[in-house]
């Protein structure tokens, strides 16, 4: 499994991609669900969270990544079905998500009644992995879908219909953050479902071995750079001395990907973090920190080799 070299740099446990190899195994994916496989579009960096979360999956659980935000919870995720080869099936959660969007509907086909599969029916169905994106969203009468999916019973009651059984493969990962508007504190019986990991803040390791990853021929001073500007943005956040608006590792990562068009890297970072936050005071303290790591001369050059 040439494709895990990046777990294996990391020191994952040898024993555990085992199990990962001979679930691969186990568990081939179908043609019709194949087109959900995907490539993460950056590599997790974190040996602790990796085996923890792939040993819980392993065993059938599942599992509820929380804490604020860019701490890589959905890049997680995506590894995650990545690392077990399962297609990947995303729920983002929000006021008007019902429980007719998750199960399914009923819809008019062949002169007769027919179920519409909704997506966590999809899911269980192909042994999936769904990712429940911003569970602290859901309305109740979503989150009491999920109930008999997540548990020992791992089915799901189709009114109208019958009842399915979980592939023995599918598995749901929840994500969550703290405070954002909409969201809401999960009562006891949905946690009591999953296994919680709370993910740390990026690091000085976890962001050089993501530029690494993502950028082989960057400067190593430009790297540096960038990504002492996240940890500028990082630390002021958890100062509340600015919002987290600001603080968006995936902009920051399209910044330093659009320098490569030739796009000065002080516009293409305003582009990616300076402009996410639109408040006017917050936004003059975040291009001061641009200003100090941002040179507004820098060119293309400056950024790669």
């Amino acid at each position: 499994m040439q494709e895990l070299d990046y777990l294996r740099e990391q020191g994952v446990s040898e024993e555990l991609l085992q199990r990962v190899a001979a679930f691969r195994d186990m568990y081939p994916v179908n043609e019709e669900a194949r087109h959900r496989l995907l490539t993460p579009a950056m590599p997790f960096y974190g040996k602790e969270i990796l085996e923890m979360a792939i040993a819980g999956l392993l065993e059938g659980e599942n599992l509820l990544l929380t804490g604020p935000k860019a701490t890589g919870k959905n890049v997680l995720a995506e590894n995650l079905a990545y690392i077990f080869r399962r297609p990947a099936y995303n729920v983002s959660f929000h006021v008007n998500t019902n429980s007719g969007d998750l199960i399914g509907t009923d819809t008019f086909s062949g002169n007769e009644v027919r179920l519409r599969k909704g997506i966590i029916y999809n899911c269980a169905e192909q042994g999936g992995f769904g990712v429940l994106d911003e569970i602290n969203m859901a309305k109740n009468d979503a989150v009491s879908v999920l109930h008999a999916t997540l548990d020992y019973r791992r089915s799901i009651d189709v009114p109208g219909y019958d009842k399915i059984d979980l592939h023995p493969a599918a598995r749901f990962i929840g994500t969550m953050n703290y405070g954002y508007a909409g969201t809401k504190e999960l009562n006891e019986a949905l946690v009591s479902r999953f296994l919680v990991i709370d993910m740390p803040p990026q690091t000085q390791e976890s962001l050089d071995f993501i530029f690494d990853k993502m950028f082989p021929d960057i400067r190593p001073e430009a790297r540096e750079q960038f990504i002492g500007l996240f940890l500028d943005l990082q630390l002021k956040a958890l100062n509340s001395e600015i919002t987290t608006k600001a603080l968006d590792l995936r902009g920051l990562l399209s910044a330093v990907r659009i320098v490569r068009t030739g796009l000065s890297p002080w516009q293409a970072v305003r582009m990616g973090v300076v402009n996410k936050t639109f408040d006017v005071f917050e936004k003059e303290i975040v291009e001061d920190v641009v200003n100090t790591r941002i040179p507004k001369d820098w060119t293309r050059e400056a950024v790669y080799a």
